[in-house]
């Protein structure tokens, strides 16, 4: 019994005295074909995995064709009602820079040139305050004085604009009546803001040059929110839109 239980535990050793050669391990040919195919498998599975996700990310980051119709319809509703201003490209240029929600509407486009002449007039509406710190010149100080309550009146006209468009959902943004008064305010806003720049030249005032330099694009903004009021009706006419 106990030279079975020895022959049983060294069942498959070879002896290095009877062979000096290493035993190498067998591997049957059809072994060998299970592991080359298992290993293709994997790898075809990978491969496909990559090109899976791949395709998924193209699909989540390419706008939708929607979206890009969407965005196309905007862009030629901002160029038709900024056609009828003296400045049609940068009125483009800055609508699309800050049109977000693809506003197609011309009265909501009137609203975006509104919303940036007051952003641009509210940046320098303090300028001649404090150009009056600086200045040491009596004459040009009066003129700036003059200034800082033309400027403060243009903002409180250019406010009372934005007021008038800020209506509810089912309210008519813009009437005939509407879109009088805002012609009114916004010309006083521009007229103000010129009769700044006129003092400042009759006094032959050194600061002169500075305001005229940075009221440039507030007075532009405001020349585009006119021009588009002036032709609201035409405008809205392309659009098969009237005023109310």
């Amino acid at each position: 019994m106990e030279k079975s239980v020895k022959y049983a535990e060294g069942y498959g050793k070879v002896n290095p005295s009877d062979d000096e050669t290493t035993t190498v391990p067998y591997k049957s040919p059809s072994r060998r074909r299970r592991t080359t195919a298992i290993t293709i498998c994997l790898s075809a599975i990978i491969i496909a995995a990559i090109i899976g996700a791949t395709v998924v990310h193209h699909q989540r980051t390419k706008p939708s064709e929607s979206e890009q119709s969407s965005s196309i319809k905007s862009s030629n509703s901002i160029k038709t009602v900024c056609a009828v201003t003296q400045h049609p490209d940068s009125c483009f240029t800055s609508i699309s820079a800050i049109n977000s929600g693809n506003v197609v509407d011309p009265e909501m486009i009137f609203n975006l040139t509104l919303r940036l002449a007051v952003d641009e007039f509210a940046n320098i509406s303090s300028l001649p305050k404090t150009l009056i710190s600086k200045s040491n010149d009596l004459r040009t100080g009066s003129a700036l004085r003059d200034c800082a309550t033309l400027f403060d009146d243009a903002l409180s006209q250019l406010s009372r604009s934005v007021e008038a468009m800020r209506v509810g959902p089912e309210a008519v943004v813009l009437t005939k009546g509407k879109v009088a008064d805002l012609m009114t305010w916004i010309s006083a806003a521009m007229t103000n803001q010129q009769t700044c720049v006129d003092g400042l030249e009759e006094m032959g005032s050194t600061a002169v040059d500075e305001v005229k330099l940075r009221v440039q694009r507030s007075t532009e903004y405001m020349s585009n929110s006119l021009a588009i009021l002036s032709n609201m009706d035409s405008i809205l006419d392309r659009f098969g839109l009237h005023l109310h």
